[in-house]
């Protein structure tokens, strides 16, 4: 009974981030992201939330990952500042910039000889995901549905991995016309992998991130 009496004692107060473990938080959040998005960029799958876009107009027009999502992520820094903050909307400007500079040089420092399609869609799925999960533990988002995910959660307790999961299907939807029909249903997994890695480790009362 002790022991299920201190298990259930109210949380002690979340200890602030200092300012060096945001800043390696985002560089390492940001590679990681920026390593699942190439292994699914030589996949040609498909994630959700801005990055999947990105990866859409890739694959329907040739433009650059890192150019593309850069430009996309635009609109949605007034909803940062807005809602967020200026310090949560400059964090989420670094990270689009880093994830958008690495994606660029991880393409030249990796080479896959051989990607299996199922297992890039897992090991990317989950990369990506655990990136999020970084920054979103640091207050830090990518941008676009990230942003709004993050307010939700903290204002209506609305979980940020079913509410992108929800969004990002959407997006799959669209991909129906541009990927084919055995890469479509690879990037739902991944999708499902990607947002089950936030639902999962990122919610109310579990981790309080504060910076």
């Amino acid at each position: 009974m002790k022991a299920e009496r201190t298990i259930n004692a109210p949380d002690v107060p979340a200890e602030r981030h200092r300012l060096y473990e945001d800043a390696l938080a985002i560089l390492t959040g940001t590679l990681i992201m920026s390593l699942g998005v190439i292994i699914y960029s030589k996949a040609m799958l498909l994630t959700g939330s801005t990055s999947g876009l990105a990866l859409l107009l890739q694959y329907a027009t040739g433009a650059q990952f890192w150019l593309v999502f850069s430009l996309i992520n635009l609109p949605f820094y007034v909803l940062a500042i807005k809602r967020l903050g200026w310090m949560f909307a400059l964090r989420t400007f670094l990270a689009v910039t880093l994830v958008a500079l690495f994606s660029k040089l991880t393409a030249g420092w990796v080479e896959f000889a051989r990607l299996d399609p199922i297992y890039a869609t897992i090991v990317g799925g989950g990369l990506m995901g655990t990136g999020l999960l970084i920054l979103f533990r640091h207050r830090t988002g990518l941008g676009g549905i990230n942003i709004l995910a993050i307010y939700l959660q903290e204002k209506f307790g609305i979980r940020a991995g079913y509410f992108q999961l929800a969004v990002d299907l959407a997006i799959l939807a669209v991909a129906f016309f541009v990927l084919p029909p055995a890469n479509l249903v690879l990037s739902v997994v991944g999708a499902a992998v990607v947002n089950m890695t936030l639902a999962i480790n990122h919610r109310p009362g579990r981790y309080a991130g504060v910076t």
